[in-house]
């Protein structure tokens, strides 16, 4: 029996990409619920669905019996020989084929409204399928639509939401734009498609790029360390080289700088700096803050503390633009970084230690007074001893 539903299924199957096997075995479950509920749970039936020739066949499997008790499953012999034309014997079984129409118009459409939802339970399905494994990875979407919280991409017919957080500040995005992001997340949802969130501000995004750019990095020659970053104005990335004969720096940045720059153009002039990773806190503190030139460092690797001491014309180095060279270094090596001007440290030490000049002039001084106190018969030296002796007696 040629049925319409299989040949509109068929076609929508095909442009969402499902499987006809799947299709087919979903059009079998929902006509074989609508069995169940013409002919009930115990009725005896069969669907065939052959999607080459878009034909559904539905039949029902009844005992030939003398006297019928149970329409659903059992046909006398007269109905039985007047409707297939053949001669039967008590207890044979005699083969119906049901006609979709004797389902009813209203059966028919809850058939399509079911067979519509499963569809796209399915899609739902698919997707989820197919970018739970791209998570983390980068992907090229066109901009369709941009909102004042979102923008939102298309990707191989799938809706991508790409936010406002995750997008790089300075960028401009234009309708018919492509862009590329990473996938961030996907989550299942109880209504819709699964929401797949993109970004091009996560510090994976740059790891990312640097794997793409970079040959040393995705044959794992390379490996990168850490990242942190103020999309769009700075980022720190630390790199170390599994390979003694090969400057992972160098690597990174590439001859005249021509690596590096292909990732500074995607990020919009985001300025980055590559630095060597090492397991010695100091100097992998020092690196972070460079260009900054330190005199000393000293840390608190309990409570993951540096304080470190620069000249007064490195502080600003040290600081950066709005903060940003201090706190990309805190978060790249994971300590609180405290800066202390030299002066101040000058200054603490000068308290600290008193000078062995004057304490050789005190005990000179404790010493003459003491002399002048037991000795009452000797000359008086100066003015100023016998003016205080006067007063002391007095």
């Amino acid at each position: 029996m040629k049925s319409d539903i299989v040949d509109a299924f068929s076609q929508m199957a095909k442009e969402k990409n499902i499987d006809r096997d799947i299709l087919s075995s979903v059009i079998k479950d929902s006509f074989k619920k609508m069995m169940e509920k013409k002919y009930g749970p115990e009725a005896n039936f069969d669907v065939v669905v052959n999607m080459d020739k878009g034909v559904i066949e539905i039949f029902l499997y009844k005992v030939v019996v003398e006297e019928v008790t149970d329409h659903n499953k059992e046909i006398d012999i007269e109905t039985a020989k007047e409707k297939s034309g053949e001669n039967f014997e008590i207890g044979d079984d005699f083969a119906e084929e049901i006609p979709i129409e004797d389902f009813g118009r209203r059966m028919v459409i809850n058939l399509k409204q079911n067979l519509n939802q499963k569809i796209r339970e399915i899609e739902k399905e698919i997707t989820y399928n197919a970018y739970k494994d791209q998570v983390g990875e980068i992907i090229v979407g066109e901009i369709y639509q941009i909102k004042p919280t979102s923008i939102l991409l298309i990707h191989n017919s799938n809706e991508i939401i790409f936010p406002k957080g995750e997008q790089i500040p300075k960028e401009k995005y234009k309708k018919g734009d492509t862009t590329r992001a990473i996938i961030k997340s996907i989550e299942k949802r109880q209504s819709g498609p699964p929401l797949i969130i993109v970004s091009r501000a996560d510090e994976q995004f740059l790891d990312k790029l640097f794997e793409l750019e970079i040959p040393e990095i995705y044959d794992g020659i390379i490996e990168i360390k850490g990242i942190a970053r103020e999309p769009g104005e700075r980022a720190k990335i630390s790199v170390i080289s599994n390979d003694d004969r090969v400057d992972a720096v160098g690597a990174c940045v590439g001859m005249k700088g021509i690596r590096i720059h292909s990732i500074v153009r995607e990020l919009s002039n985001e300025n980055i700096d590559v630095i060597n990773y090492t397991e010695d806190p100091a100097l992998y503190i020092a690196r972070a803050l460079s260009p900054a030139k330190l005199n000393d460092i000293e840390l608190d690797n309990e409570n993951k503390i540096a304080k470190i001491y620069a000249d007064e014309d490195q502080i600003s180095l040290i600081i950066g633009k709005s903060g940003q060279n201090i706190k990309l270094a805190s978060r790249l090596t994971g300590y609180q970084i405290d800066v202390v001007r030299e002066t101040v440290k000058e200054e603490e030490e000068e308290d600290n230690e008193e000078d062995p000049e004057e304490e050789i002039q005190d005990a000179d001084e404790e010493e003459n007074g003491s002399a002048d106190e037991n000795d009452e018969d000797s000359d008086e030296d100066a003015e100023g001893n016998k003016v205080e002796k006067t007063d002391s007696k007095s």
